[in-house]
Formats: C-alpha cells, sequence, structure tokens
C-alpha cells in the first residue's frame, strides 16, 4: 500500500447476477490501482446475502486483495455466528464489519444480539483478538435513535467491547464528522474513525438514501443539483467537486483515511482519489 497518504478503502454490496458478479471483478482491478488498504462487502438483513457476501469476499482474495466482510447479528445466535466466523477463518478473512444490522421484513425477533457491542464483545470472548473487527459510526447521529448522548455512548461502547477502528455513514457536513470526534473522544474514544464517502453517482438515488437515514445534505447542493434537471455531465461534474472538496477537508483535519460506498463503480471513485493525488 502507498503510505504517503492515508489508506484509502472501498465497498460494495454481493452482485445479484452472474453479469454483476463479473462486472465487479473488473470494477475491483480499476480500484485495485490506488492500492487499497482492503474492500469491503455487505451483508443483508438477517443475513440474507450471506452465500453471495462469502462468494464475492473470495473472490477479492483470491485476487490477491484484503476482503472485510460485513457480518451484522440482529436475528442471529452464537451458534450461528460462530459458524461464520469459522468459515471466514477456513478462507483466511480476518477482517470483519461488525453491525447490528437491520431485521428482515415482518420479523420481530432481535435474537441473542441485541446491539453492535454485543457482537463485538462475543467475538473478542470467544475468538481474541484473531479478528481485525471496524464498526459503524453516525457523525449525524443514527436514524433510529433520538438523543445525541445516547448514541455517542452506544458508539463509545462497541470501541470499548473491543473495535479496532471505526467507518462512518456517508455525510457530507464535514463539520458533523468533526463534531463527533471530538464528543468521542471525550468518552475515551481514540480509535481510528474513517470517514465514509459517498461519491454522486445518481443525484436522486442519494438524496433518498439521505432522507431515509437522516443525513442533511446542504441546501445549496441540493438545490444546484436539482438544477441541473437531467444534465447529466453536469450533475456529475459538480458532484465530483462537491465530494472531491469534502474529502480535502477531512484529510487536511486529520481523518485517518477514505472509505468510498461505491455502489459497484469505480469511475467516480476513481477520479476523486486521482484528484487527492493517489
Amino acid at each position: 500500500m502507498n503510505t504517503s497518504r492515508p489508506p484509502i478503502s472501498f465497498e460494495f454490496f454481493p452482485p445479484n447476477t452472474p453479469v454483476g458478479s463479473e462486472k465487479l471483478q473488473t470494477v475491483v482491478a480499476e480500484l485495485a490501482a490506488v492500492a487499497p488498504e482492503f474492500f469491503s462487502v455487505t451483508y443483508g438483513a438477517g443475513g440474507a446475502t450471506r452465500e453471495k457476501t462469502l462468494a464475492t469476499v473470495q473472490t477479492i482474495a483470491q485476487a490477491g486483495h484484503e476482503a472485510a466482510p460485513h457480518l451484522s447479528c440482529v436475528g442471529a445466535t452464537r451458534e450461528s455466528i460462530a459458524e461464520i466466523l469459522a468459515t471466514y477463518r477456513t478462507q483466511g478473512i480476518r477482517r470483519l464489519v461488525a453491525l447490528r444490522g437491520d431485521l428482515p421484513s415482518g420479523t420481530a425477533v432481535a435474537g441473542e444480539f441485541r446491539f453492535a457491542a454485543d457482537l463485538v464483545r462475543f467475538i473478542r470472548e470467544t475468538q481474541g483478538q484473531d479478528w481485525r473487527l471496524e464498526v459503524a459510526a453516525y457523525p449525524e447521529y443514527h436514524p433510529e435513535q433520538r438523543y445525541a448522548r445516547r448514541d455517542l455512548q452506544h458508539f463509545a461502547d462497541k470501541m470499548a467491547a473491543g473495535a479496532n477502528a471505526a467507518i462512518t455513514q456517508f455525510f457530507f457536513n464535514p463539520d458533523a464528522y468533526f463534531h463527533f470526534v471530538d464528543e468521542v473522544w471525550r468518552l475515551g474514544v481514540n480509535a481510528p474513525i474513517v470517514p465514509g464517502i459517498m461519491p454522486i453517482h445518481n443525484y436522486a438515488r442519494i438524496a433518498q438514501f439521505a432522507a431515509r437515514d437522516g443525513i442533511e445534505i446542504p441546501r445549496w447542493v441540493a438545490l444546484k443539483m436539482e438544477g441541473y434537471l437531467d444534465d447529466a455531465a453536469s450533475i456529475r461534474a459538480f458532484g465530483l467537486d462537491v465530494v472531491t472538496r469534502l474529502c480535502e477537508r477531512l484529510l487536511a483535519g486529520g481523518a485517518p483515511g477514505l472509505h468510498f460506498y461505491t455502489l459497484n463503480q469505480s469511475a467516480l471513485s476513481l477520479e476523486v482519489c486521482r484528484r487527492l493525488g493517489a
């Protein structure tokens, strides 16, 4: 990895079709050009994409890159989590993104793990320090949480349970990130908190994600994007400028790296990295 700049990582979701799987191999190869620290792969609600996640992780690992599967615990048992860990262990996987996750639609039972901290604690108690564990962070707070202080404490609990680092939900307000880092530092958290970056592939789709998860899109950005209507070239150019400036400010302020939510595409993430000198 290039040690002259903060580490970069990329996130994918498991493809649903053979064509998607073939395309993702190309995307991985293209993104590998910037020597990322690792690639992460998401995990569906209640383990809905478990086999697809494993297959995607295996493909990435076989190409010679470090892969970090997401592992959500909601609705799971200790036995089922131990089984998944054993499977990853046989594949040489030693890095995980440990999450609470969302219940599948129509499900009301949370299983044996209530919070991500419970999952992290279980892994440490049963597996020791064999795994590098990243957890989630929410600079603008978790959308299900009414009280900022409680959300901050939940995060501190995850880190105290044994997480090595955190990756944030995507955001467009760098002040929210720096404020969050300051707040959890006061709670004793001094581990790396890596900003999650969402290149603007499709503004309408990103706006939907943001509205669902309580993420603020600055009004001036939203109005300018909406004013472009169907002008894809202008949307792409302006989106690249917004995201590049966000990354520059984060790195200048001391962010320990960048984690790109690629939506299984390479072009915009690569262009931002190029602009950053990666």
